[in-house]
């Protein structure tokens, strides 16, 4: 069995990265998963280090300064995946996983997509680049057992 890496991408306001975990888990599988901050608030002040003036500047520059550091982690993360797994929830729209998806496809790196039907339109083109999309994080533990069993 291959040992495999594994990126958790997207939505943060649920437990499905603790679902895939317990699920490969439970199958045996050999992987290490990585993932993005979880912590909302941690994620909006990673950059608040590289403030320099000692004022807060507007939203846009902490912003931008955050998601850049995020960005260090977040990159090098996916060019270390084996494969990427891009949740979208329904309450928030994740930007930001679609950016994941996008730098996935533009690397050549599989990513799987995990969301409701109900937004498959809204995420065409996303989905048209991942190799397979799954609605539930059962499908997703499904795909990596087949994936290093054979």
């Amino acid at each position: 069995m291959k040992m495999f890496t594994v990126y958790l991408s997207g939505e943060i306001h649920t437990d499905w990265r603790e679902e895939i975990k317990q699920g490969a888990k439970q199958h045996g599988l050999d992987i290490t998963f990585l993932s993005a901050v979880t912590d909302h608030e941690a994620s909006d002040a990673a950059g608040d280090l590289l403030q320099h003036s000692g004022t807060e500047l507007p939203s846009f520059w902490r912003d931008h300064r955050s998601s850049k550091v995020n960005n260090i982690r977040t990159k090098t993360a996916i060019e270390r995946a084996d494969l990427v797994v891009v949740r979208f929830g329904d309450k928030y729209k994740q930007w930001n996983a679609a950016f994941d998806a996008g730098y996935c496809a533009a690397k050549g790196i599989p990513y799987i997509t995990l969301h409701a039907e109900e937004i498959v339109h809204a995420l065409k083109e996303v989905d048209a680049q991942a190799l397979a999309w799954a609605t539930t994080t059962e499908q997703v533990v499904e795909i990596l057992k087949y994936t290093l069993n054979t």
